[in-house]
């Protein structure tokens, strides 16, 4: 498995922006897919965005698409989540995961056995 640190969470107004950062160890970066998912409380966690091994295929759920960007910094082994024009319906824990055993992602948190603690992400309105 790959152990993952998420930082980079907040409170920001509407039309505002964040930048969420994952730290991973424990696996050579840029060997398996990586996602990263919210959850709402008292809702089921859904998926935000995915990206394969090498990052050059990323696919972004469709209420964040347009807004949100993945990246990564290989020397760093981290990945990012550039947030932008957040509204307050993207308030939620943000989680990073990775699914170690694969070199592709997919949109499905089942798939993803590794996950970070969450960062919490609050936009006022």
């Amino acid at each position: 498995q790959v152990r993952l640190v998420e930082s980079g969470g907040g409170l920001v107004q509407a039309g505002g922006s964040l930048r969420l950062s994952c730290a991973t160890s424990g696996r050579p970066f840029g060997a398996y897919a990586m996602g990263w998912f919210r959850q709402v409380p008292g809702k089921e966690r859904e998926f935000v965005a995915a990206t394969n091994w090498s990052g050059d295929v990323t696919d972004y759920a469709d209420a964040v698409k347009g807004r949100f960007a993945m990246s990564r910094d290989n020397a760093k082994e981290t990945m990012y989540l550039e947030m932008n024009s957040l509204r307050p319906e993207d308030t939620a824990e943000y989680y990073c995961a990775a699914r170690s055993t694969s070199l592709y992602y997919t949109d499905n948190e089942r798939d993803f056995d590794s996950w970070g603690q969450g960062t919490q992400v609050t936009v006022s309105s």
